[in-house]
């Protein structure tokens, strides 16, 4: 696909750490990523298709609709990801970030808590990150889409690291003896499932 690379582009979440990946692979392209909260948008975007691309797509079509509307059609990536558990029927997948049904603050370890317990005494702790991204050009009628992967195991015991968010603690990528939660940036960078969705973007983006 060829199209003209946009000098801005929206990222459609409100996780800070989300948007400092996204930028830094854009960054070297000279494109602008700018985040919902600073463009002061305020949209809570109903995740209720049955696959990352389906929800990936829905909110950055809804995104992009709702900038048009106040008169300014810029490009909207969004993604949906999660943790896929071989053992657990690829749950929690789509319902990573809701896993516990807790939010805020807590979310995370809650989330955790709930997957270390629900793997107690299984058999295999296989496991990946799945990415799906989505992007929607003003000047194209169909989305881009590509689908990243990361795989790994899951801790048997309590998370390690400071680095990252969400279940990144307790997986342990494949080939490593830490945690994604004790990566450096540029490590975690360079082997995530969002940072090879977008490796793929972007090649997509200039062919």
């Amino acid at each position: 696909m060829s199209v003209t690379l946009p000098k801005e582009l929206v990222f459609a979440t409100g996780n800070a750490g989300k948007v400092a990946e996204v930028q830094s692979y854009f960054e070297p392209l000279g494109i602008r990523v700018r985040s919902l909260k600073e463009l002061g948008v305020d949209i809570e975007v109903v995740e209720d298709r049955d696959s990352f691309a389906g929800n990936a797509e829905k909110k950055a079509r809804e995104i992009f609709e709702h900038l048009g509307v106040n008169g300014n059609p810029l490009a909207v990536l969004a993604d949906d990801s999660g943790l896929c558990v071989d053992a657990l029927g690829g749950d929690p997948g789509i319902y990573s970030a809701r896993y516990a049904g807790v939010s805020g603050g807590s979310k995370d370890a809650a989330n955790n808590a709930k997957l270390l317990k629900e793997l107690a005494g299984a058999g295999s702790r296989a496991a990946h990150f799945a990415c799906a991204l989505a992007l929607v050009l003003p000047e194209q009628t169909e989305a881009v889409h590509t689908y990243g992967r990361c795989e790994g195991t899951i801790l048997e015991g309590a998370g390690r690291g400071a680095g990252g968010f969400g279940y990144d603690p307790i997986f342990v990528p494949a080939g490593e003896n830490r945690t994604m939660a004790e990566l450096s940036k540029a490590e975690k960078l360079a082997i995530s499932h969002r940072g090879d969705a977008l490796r793929k973007l972007i090649a997509k983006l200039s062919h």
